[in-house]
Parts: structure tokens; C-alpha cells; sequence
């Protein structure tokens, strides 16, 4: 080889090298700056904002709705994140967090993990409050103008009753944006006849409900007498005991439940005369449905009472009751209760 051809390859040597030192630092700068990407925590402010995830939206299209709110903007290394991840984005809403880096923000779009809103069905309403709560409640889905008007056949075809009071379990529901209260009515039905099941398998010999329906009607009274933990089982068996003898249950909170809206917060001694299918001083047994929406320990509390003697109790102004076995004690418990001598 001549002097020339020497310094020919010599040359086109020394441009191959620079030029793979060139490619060499640019995919270096490259990955760092892909490192830097992965690593900044993305522009989301302090209220963190709630964002929102449309079914069937690409990733692509998500970024862009990003870029809308300034929290990041759409660019290569968004594109090579989500090729190396390629798992779908799930539809729902999101709550921005605040340092949040955009692997972070991307692992979360793609489990889901939307935001989660809470329902509470408290112990002790009745189904009308429940009705008023659904339809007042905003992040419920509504499938009629008129919620009320929609949930309450509902209610009556799902319990396959003219009067559904007492069949939707209090708890606390969770669900996500574009769930409806028809649904959340159902569950709550369904969580219902699951529990009353429960109870009903482990209710005590000769107990004197005759169905699962009377086991229930029972735990809604016991639900309205007391809001005490320790009472209940008591409270059930002294209700048990005056059934099982034939002795009128003469309960208070189904006397209220009778007179509906004439009821004006204090119930007086006609009312107690004043007969009604729920008035429970002038009809034997139980009421004909349950008067409130038992909570699980009122259900328990119904299938197993406590065992004892007592037949009566009256509140002690405590915000609990004193127990008694004969009428002479009660009314002894009674003056004490109203500050007359005993």
C-alpha cells in the first residue's frame, strides 16, 4: 500500500472514531437526560388537583390533557417510558399528588388506583332518611332527576315487599366516580340478606321468630331502643322473654315509627292508647316489618340475647337503662328516673 492509501485509512479510521465518540456522548446526554426525566418530580401544584381519565384513552392523549394542565409536556421521554411500559391506562379519576415523578404517575394510571368515596348508612335510619341521604348525596350517579321517586320501587322489587323498611345494611360503602345509588341500594340489600342469614343460623333454641323477616323486625327494634354495645343482647332479651311468655313487647320506638310524620318529638301517654299497627302497647307480637335499618351487632344481638330474668327497662338518663325482673321493680326504676321518690 502507497504513501496515499496509508493515509486514506488512516483518515477515515479517525472519523470513525470521532464519529463513534460523538454517537457514544450523545447516547450518554441522551440517557441522562432520560435519568433526569424519570427522576423530576412533575409540575403538580399543592391542592392536588383531581384529574380525569376518559374510557379508551391513550396514553398519548392522556399525556396531552397533562399537558393542558401544565403538569408535564408530551416529548420523547414520555414515548419511550410508555414503550417500555405498555401496560393500558385504566379510566377513572385520579388525585394528582404533589412530587410525584412521571414513573410514579404512570404506575398509577395503570393500576387504577382512582379515587375511592365513601357512603355511611347509619345504624338506626330508616329507609326514608336513606332515600333523602342517597338522593343529597353528589357523588353518586343518578339514573332519574328524582332519586327518591326511582329508589323506592327499587327497594320495594328488590325486597319483593310493599314496605322494604329495615333491608339495607348500614356500613360504609366505598365506591369510584360513575358508580349510582341504584347500585349502592342493591349492595346494601344484598350485604343485608347475607348478615340476616348469619344471624338466623345462630339463633338459640325455641327462639320465638318464626322467619328470618321476624329476626329482622326484632333486631330494628333493638337498633332504635339503644345506641349502647353492652345493651343490646339485654335489651334482646328481655323482648325474647316477654314473646316467649305472650307478653306485649310495649316498646316505645315502634309506637314513634306508627305515628309517622305526626310524631313531633315527644310522645305522650295517648299515643301509647292510640292504636296503630306498630303500637306495640295495643297489639300483641311484633310489629308487622322492621321499623329502622339494624346494623350487624342489633342482628346478633336479636339471635342470641342475653340470658336472664329481667322483663322491663327504662332509660336511666344515663344515656343507658336499668333492667328489671318484676313490674313493682320497674316502677321503682321508672320514679327514680323521673326524680319521684322510689
Amino acid at each position: 500500500m502507497n504513501a496515499y492509501g496509508s493515509g486514506f485509512v488512516k483518515s477515515l479510521l479517525l472519523v470513525l472514531l470521532l464519529a463513534a465518540l460523538l454517537l457514544s456522548s450523545g447516547f450518554w446526554l441522551l440517557r441522562q437526560n432520560y435519568e433526569e426525566f424519570l427522576q423530576q418530580p412533575l409540575n403538580i401544584q399543592q391542592d392536588s388537583p383531581v384529574f380525569l381519565v376518559d374510557q379508551g384513552m391513550s396514553g398519548r392523549a392522556v399525556i396531552h390533557r397533562l399537558q393542558e394542565l401544565g403538569v408535564t409536556q408530551w416529548n420523547w421521554q414520555w414515548r419511550w417510558l410508555m414503550r417500555q411500559n405498555p401496560t393500558p391506562l385504566k379510566a377513572g379519576e385520579y388525585l394528582l399528588e404533589s412530587g410525584s415523578t412521571a414513573p410514579q404517575l404512570l404506575q398509577m394510571l395503570q393500576a387504577g388506583a382512582v379515587i375511592q368515596y365513601q357512603f355511611t348508612i347509619v345504624e338506626g335510619w330508616t329507609l326514608a332518611q336513606l332515600l333523602t341521604a342517597l338522593q343529597a348525596e353528589p357523588t353518586l350517579l343518578a339514573h332519574s332527576t328524582n332519586r327518591t321517586e326511582a329508589l323506592y320501587p327499587l327497594a320495594q322489587q328488590l325486597t319483593d315487599t310493599e314496605n322494604p323498611e329495615g333491608w339495607f345494611l348500614p356500613e360504609t360503602y366505598q365506591f369510584v366516580r360513575g358508580y349510582s345509588a341504584e347500585e349502592l341500594l342493591q349492595r346494601a340489600y344484598s350485604n343485608m340478606q347475607t348478615e340476616l342469614n348469619k344471624a338466623w343460623d345462630s339463633r338459640i333454641d325455641e327462639h320465638p321468630a318464626q322467619s328470618p323477616y321476624e329476626l329482622l323486625v326484632l333486631a330494628s327494634i333493638i337498633e332504635r331502643e339503644t345506641a349502647v354495645e353492652s345493651e343490646r343482647e339485654e335489651i334482646s332479651g328481655v323482648f325474647v322473654r316477654r314473646l316467649q311468655k305472650n307478653m306485649r313487647l310495649q316498646t316505645d320506638p315502634t309506637v314513634i315509627y306508627g305515628l309517622g310524620a305526626a310524631f313531633d318529638g315527644d310522645i305522650r301517654k295517648t299515643d301509647l292508647t292510640n292504636d296503630t299497627p306498630y303500637n306495640t302497647y295495643t297489639r300483641d307480637g311484633l310489629p308487622p316489618t322492621p321499623i329502622a335499618l339494624p346494623g350487624v351487632a342489633s342482628l346478633v344481638a336479636a339471635a342470641q340475647p342475653k340470658a336472664g330474668t329481667s322483663l322491663y327497662f327504662v332509660a336511666d338518663g344515663n344515656g343507658g337503662h336499668t333492667f328489671s325482673d318484676t313490674y313493682e321493680e320497674h316502677q321503682r326504676a321508672v320514679n327514680i328516673m323521673l326524680g319521684r321518690k322510689p
